[in-house]
């Protein structure tokens, strides 16, 4: 895969984070999210909850882009982390923060 695609896949990948990540900020500073719970009907926490597992896993996103672009910056984008076999452009182009083949993946989520 070309360093410009690869570039631009993983900058629509950080802006797509980004904002989720600004849109839970909005919602909580508009009330959505309660810090006093005593107070805050079931609802509220459940949306709270949800809120604090989806900020994790879009930091956790956040965190795979960051690695992608150090090994793009590196020159090692494209290569698996654990083999160094290459991971086809199809799967780069679906999961731009892809950090093993699929079969690699499959093992390492066993």
């Amino acid at each position: 895969m070309e360093s410009t695609e690869a570039r631009n896949l993983l900058e629509a990948e950080r802006t797509r984070i980004e904002a989720a990540l600004a849109a839970l900020d909005t919602a909580t500073r508009d009330g959505r999210d309660s810090s006093a719970y005593d107070q805050a009907d079931a609802g509220q926490v459940y949306e709270a909850t949800v809120d604090a597992g989806l900020r994790g896993q879009l930091a956790d996103e956040l965190r795979a882009v960051e690695r992608a672009e150090r090994r793009l910056a590196e020159g090692s984008y494209g290569l698996s982390v654990e083999s160094g076999e290459p991971i086809p452009d199809a799967r780069l182009r679906a999961q731009p923060t892809a950090e093993r083949t699929v079969e690699e993946q499959q093992r390492y989520a066993g």
